[in-house]
């Protein structure tokens, strides 16, 4: 009987060598981005404490959490009644550790554990993967690379502004259209004090968030079958539907709505605030104050910033926000940060279908030796690491096969320019050099096809 096919579980991904050359691409330039505002990289490791994991998402999140069982027989230390546990409890007696679901939490506990090393404010990258026990489907995996931007001990507005800016520029230079959504949850729980639902504020803010999702419909029967009144759903929907506003516009009817609210008309003198900062600074995205955006993560306690993609129907490529006390539950009390993190999986998805990745970059070589033999090979091998001295890729056919077979391998691997010396050209101290895109043909001398490649 053959042996079973090998497989890999739902929601994760083998890359083939040209897919991690777009996706080393996104990386690349997502980095240099950050680094051009001043921000350093960190690591943390895949599994976290699963103490510090739970209640930092909400109960949906702690849902979705990987879990991994203790080693050897835990079940023996198991003390709560399986037939009807508290699904926290157990997890926590037969789980100590979890996958990380996000990057903020293990930033926040990083900050706490390493305090005496780092200097605030702290501005910090990391670009790792997350899981998540989500269902697959398009453009949602179980495993995927998070590219987080943070900057932590600092209250200052302008925080919120550089993240829009780096934002801004990331996708510019991904050659992506998109639009940046913003919006404030003191506003949203201005609203939850303006309707008399405060003690409802998150299950409004997660039901909120799923609009794009299950539709304004949807969000209404969840509200309904959580408690909402229909006159409560009646307001939310007359303050938070207000597209065809523009920013000043919404900002003037919010402060009509939620004069009441101290708390909501802070949110919105945050948000004009930020928005204030893009009067003199050039913006090649669209900004625009959403009302409907929630991101339904407990954290959250400020600004809240969702990217979309105009050209193609996918969900947020970009998010994040303020959070002002995330660090408290590891024992660091009023320290407040802003972030945001790329989906680097979905701005692939995005890259893909719209076919905007660079030409240049699928290919990892330049330039390719044709092997003749031994002689040849010995003459070809100084010049190949000359190339290399130079930083251009080059490499040398292995073995004397026929000529099809090495250019069958130059062709599926994009290789722009094939080498071919043999002993005409030894004796003629040149090389000749096929062109692989316009099929044309030339001798040249070794020190010309260096000037060529560096030109290109």
């Amino acid at each position: 009987m053959a042996g079973q096919k090998p497989s890999i579980p739902k929601g994760t991904r083998d890359f083939s060598p040209v897919e991690m050359v777009k996706r080393n691409f996104i990386f690349d330039t997502i980095k240099t981005v950050f680094k051009q505002f001043g921000y350093l990289p960190i690591e943390t490791p895949a599994m976290e404490n699963l103490s510090s994991l739970l209640g930092k998402y909400g109960d949906e999140g702690d849902k979705l959490l990987f879990k991994i069982l203790n080693s050897g027989d835990f079940l023996k230390k198991v003390k709560s009644d399986l037939t009807n546990p508290e699904l926290n409890k157990l997890a926590l007696e037969i789980c100590e550790k979890g996958l990380r679901y996000d990057l903020t939490v293990p930033f926040a506990r990083f900050v706490v554990q390493h305090l005496n090393d780092i200097t605030f404010p702290f501005k910090r990258y990391q670009i790792q993967p997350v899981w998540r026990a989500d269902r697959p489907q398009k453009g949602r995996y179980r495993e995927f690379y998070q590219c987080d931007v943070d900057v932590i001990g600092s209250n200052s507005l302008l925080n919120e502004a550089e993240l829009i800016q780096i934002i801004d520029k990331v996708f510019q230079q991904l050659n992506i259209n998109t639009v940046i959504k913003l919006n404030n949850r003191k506003i949203l729980l201005g609203i939850a004090e303006t309707i008399n639902a405060e003690d409802k504020f998150t299950d409004f803010t997660v039901a909120l968030d799923k609009i794009d999702k299950i539709g304004k419909s949807g969000v209404e029967k969840e509200l309904s079958d959580i408690g909402f009144s229909e006159k409560q759903i009646e307001k939310i929907f007359e303050i938070t539907n207000v597209f065809d506003k523009d920013n000043r516009q919404k900002i003037d009817f919010l402060k009509s709505m939620l004069h009441d609210s101290e708390t909501g008309m802070n949110g919105i003198e945050e948000i004009e605030t930020v928005l204030n900062y893009f009067n003199t600074l050039p913006l090649n995205t669209g900004l625009e104050l959403d009302l409907t955006l929630a991101r339904g993560l407990n954290y959250y306690t400020g600004a809240i910033i969702e990217v979309k993609a105009l050209d193609v129907s996918i969900g947020s490529i970009c998010g994040g926000g303020r959070y002002d006390d995330l660090t408290g539950v590891f024992g660091l009390k009023d320290v407040s940060g802003v972030g945001v993190s790329f989906g680097a999986d979905r701005i692939y998805d995005v890259m893909e279908q719209l076919q905007i990745f660079p030409e240049e970059i699928v290919s990892s070589t330049k330039v390719m030796f044709v092997n003749f033999g031994e002689k040849e090979e010995s003459y070809c091998l100084p010049l190949l690491q000359k190339l290399r001295e130079k930083e251009i890729s080059a490499e040398i056919f292995p073995e004397s096969a026929k000529m099809k077979k090495q250019m069958t391998y130059a062709n599926n691997k994009n290789i722009p320019y094939v080498i071919l010396v043999g002993e005409n050209e030894m004796n003629k101290n040149v090389l000749s050099v096929k062109n692989m895109i316009s099929g044309e043909q030339t001798e040249m001398s070794f020190e010309t096809l260096i000037q060529t490649l560096l030109d290109k």
